[in-house]
């Protein structure tokens, strides 16, 4: 067997309605596909889904953190702002060129925005 990439990242949505709404209408990531308990968005070459059945799991592994690719951290910091999202740190150089800021979605996931300052 050999793993030839990821297709999927899964994140647990308690209300699905709502946590379409932040990814798409805050975070302009446009909605891919959607079934009953599901929504699919559109990122690129992996797939970010919301799944109501994931937030029931009873068991967390561990933190976890899904970084969005930005075209300027401090663009899109200021942009998503505006929209209301609260970050829990200003952007920061993290590596060379590459700058960062934390914020979470209304389930709690760990986001950040990460690109050129």
């Amino acid at each position: 067997m050999t793993i030839t990439g990821i297709a999927n990242v899964m994140l647990g949505a308690a209300d699905l309605d709502r946590a379409r709404a932040f990814y798409r209408d805050t975070l302009g990531v446009a909605v891919k596909q959607e079934i009953p308990g599901f929504v699919f968005l559109e990122t690129g070459p992996v797939t970010l889904c919301l799944s109501a059945a994931h937030a029931r799991l009873a068991e967390h592994p561990g933190p976890s953190e899904v970084v969005l690719s930005v075209a300027s951290v401090r663009e899109a910091y200021a942009a998503l702002r505006e929209k209301g999202v609260e970050f829990l740190r200003e952007p920061a150089n993290v590596t060379g060129d590459s700058w960062a800021a934390n914020f979470r979605d209304p389930d709690g996931h760990l986001l950040s925005i990460f690109g050129p300052e």
